[in-house]
């Protein structure tokens, strides 16, 4: 365990661990062959209390700190990536709702979120707005009383099975990031309809798609916080979702880890392990000091912000080793397993499928380095 952590930290760890052991990963391969999203498994989870890990008790959480969601993020993604992935949004938008959610708010969408009975979506990206938003064309225009929605998104985590969306909108396009606001959209709501799901190279049970919103009537009671703060509000979040992402990578460089050192020790070339090689062992060495390596910067940025300060580099630091490493280090794993480690339904040929994407969602791994730059130079 990390230095400052508790006994109560060890036990929500341990119970993610056993959750990801016997009820994640013997369904992981299953999941990613069908694409399928898991609802009875993400009710147990919910059950079980790893939604919405750091929300209050009083909302529905399990009212631990960020450390304590690194700890199950790594977890659950050692089971399957997909399944932490939609703990991570469900902790971004659990994050969002109980810092700037109404009362009303919470009991329609929080509540309900974390005991997995309405499912949502963080409805950001667009097709000329991913790590530019100043490129946001979805624009809420005053009506009467509410707002009118009209824009498109693309590449949205859960659009395709989503009952609700936090969506970013423009309401003063002359303002820039001063002009943008969230709203909570009911997506069976007129107007509303959902694009194709996209078909994934990994995180395959996690589903994406586009949202298409036309002359969606909204209610003044559906913005999330304060008019012109929702470029603020989102970027607010990131740091802990650049963590959980930091901290999900981790869990598939070590379930690759793992798997490597029993195939190395079973598998027999020349008349001995190829455990025995030293091409192999020095890979194996490199997997072990980059997880060692990676846990340290998640465990110090997760305790940066449980101290109540910014962790913007730490955090960008973090989710950009993490996720480098969790894709070189699944390529030596399928590299060690030799030519069955291409095979599909062989675990770590998901797992290099799977650790793709972490370079790329929560701000690709450029824009952490620029962030990097920009903070030490500044």
């Amino acid at each position: 365990m990390p230095a400052g952590a508790t006994e109560w930290h060890a036990a929500l760890r341990n119970a993610a661990r056993r959750f990801a052991e016997e009820e994640v990963a013997p369904l992981a391969a299953a999941l990613d062959e069908e694409e399928r999203y898991p609802e009875a498994l993400y009710r147990r989870l919910a059950g079980a209390g790893l939604f919405g890990v750091s929300v209050p008790e009083a909302l529905g959480g399990a009212g631990a700190d960020v450390l304590a969601y690194a700890l199950v993020m790594e977890e659950l993604s050692r089971g399957y990536a997909s399944v932490a992935d939609q703990v991570g949004l469900v902790e971004l938008l659990g994050t969002l709702l109980t810092e700037h959610g109404t009362p009303a708010q919470q009991e329609r969408y929080l509540r309900p979120l974390l005991r997995a009975e309405r499912r949502c979506a963080y409805a950001l990206t667009e097709a000329e707005a991913g790590s530019d938003l100043a490129g946001l064309r979805t624009q809420a225009r005053r009506d009467g009383d509410g707002w009118l929605l009209e824009g498109a998104k693309l590449w949205i985590h859960n659009a395709p099975v989503a009952d609700f969306a936090a969506v970013l909108a423009r309401t003063d396009p002359a303002a820039g990031h001063r002009g943008m606001s969230i709203f909570l959209v009911d997506l069976d709501s007129a107007g509303v309809t959902r694009d194709r799901k996209e078909r994934k190279m990994g995180q395959r049970a996690s589903p994406v798609g586009g949202l298409r919103f036309e002359g969606v009537r909204l209610p003044a009671g559906a913005m999330l916080g304060q008019e012109g703060r929702g470029f603020h509000m989102m970027m607010s979040v990131l740091d802990k979702g650049r963590v959980g992402i930091a901290a999900l990578a981790l869990g598939i460089l070590r379930a690759a880890l793992e798997e490597s050192i029993d195939y190395a020790r079973q598998r027999r070339q020349f008349g001995q392990p190829i455990a025995d090689f030293q091409a192999v062992q020095w890979m194996i060495a490199d997997m072990a000091k980059d997880a060692h390596a990676a846990r340290l910067m998640v465990h110090h940025a997760a305790r940066v912000l449980d101290e109540g300060r910014r962790a913007t580099l730490e955090a960008s630091m973090a989710k950009c080793f993490a996720s480098d490493a969790a894709v070189a280090r699944t390529a030596d794993a399928v590299q060690i397993h030799g030519g069955s480690g291409y095979i599909r339904g062989v675990r770590v040929e998901r797992l290099y499928r799977d650790a793709k994407i972490t370079q790329i969602y929560e701000g690709t791994n450029q824009i952490q380095r620029m962030i990097m730059a920009r903070t030490l130079l500044a």
